[in-house]
């Protein structure tokens, strides 16, 4: 099929782009990398009358340090985080590379952007899960200028965000380094959205015990969850097996998951205490290699 008619234009500034979103309303859409936009409009999923296409605005690309945070921006492409040689990247989130390529096909990571992914929603997106598991902010141009919205708030339901009409999404800042964050995610076919997804971070104090951990997981309900009661069981425990086992199962049973096409709900609660627990193992181990490194005589 072919997309319905729509108007096109191409703005050069930020500005510019909210002053037409504004003036379409709801009834526009902006086009990035249009990985996940393009596939619904020839199908007629959706049918806007007029497509804001922002891909002249090199302001928006890259990644760079922002107020002590590491900030991507909106256009970044996904493989351009998976090829980044940017220190700040690769030492304090290496997880936003190992995440990026695990994003489809190449064809699809060279286009696709950070900011498209975060703007579609879709509840099993890697960007989703890392920007509630690293409680990232979103940086909005709207009708009334810059604001920031959290990540735990930014997530509305399935393809549904905060954004209103008229605001553009122009970065999202990650506010500290997180270098043991693992994920991991599972689909039936590669290059394809996981099923279930699961990110976490483990750091260890001093003393060798658990002193801080997140956990989150991604399409199992209609938006990325974090799992408080798993992660209050890790914390100033003992980094064994069975306790790292124990929360895994705590994060599956705290969840009502949603079933579809792809998978029953059982299955998808199943896939999530898997892929928790080896989340949780991975960032363990490098927390402790990092512990082993800062008391290294």
């Amino acid at each position: 099929m072919k997309p319905p008619p729509f108007a096109y234009h191409r703005p050069d500034t930020a500005e510019e782009a909210v002053q037409l979103l504004t003036e379409y309303g709801p009834d526009a859409r902006v086009l990035a990398g249009g990985q996940s936009l393009l596939p619904l409009l020839n199908r007629r999923l959706v049918r806007p009358i007029a497509l804001v296409d922002v891909a002249r605005l090199a302001a928006l690309r890259g990644t760079g340090r922002q107020d002590g945070a590491l900030r991507v921006g909106a256009l970044t492409t996904h493989a351009a985080l998976e090829r980044t040689a940017d220190p700040h990247v690769r030492d304090g989130l290496p997880v936003l590379p190992e995440t990026a390529r695990l994003i489809g096909h190449l064809p699809v990571r060279v286009r696709g952007t950070v900011g498209g992914s975060l703007a579609h929603a879709d509840p099993a997106a890697e960007w989703c899960l890392l920007a509630v598991l690293l409680d990232a902010d979103l940086d909005v141009l709207g009708p009334e200028g810059q604001r920031t919205i959290p990540a735990a708030e930014f997530f509305t339901g399935a393809h549904r965000t905060a954004l209103a009409p008229g605001d553009l999404l122009t970065g999202v800042r990650f506010p500290r380094p997180a270098a043991t964050a693992a994920v991991a995610e599972y689909g039936p076919q590669r290059g394809s959205l996981p099923l279930v997804a699961a990110g976490a971070e483990i750091v260890l104090g001093p003393d060798g015990r658990i002193a801080a951990t997140r956990i989150a997981l991604g399409g199992v309900e209609d938006r990325p969850v974090r799992s408080g009661t798993a992660e209050q069981a890790l914390l100033g425990g003992v980094p064994e097996p069975r306790l790292l086992d124990h929360a895994a199962r705590l994060a599956a049973k705290d969840l009502d998951p949603r079933a579809d096409h792809r998978a029953p709900a059982g299955y998808r609660r199943d896939l999530a205490r898997t892929l928790t627990g080896r989340t949780l193992a991975a960032s363990l181990a490098r927390s402790t290699a990092r512990l082993q490194e800062a008391t290294a005589p």
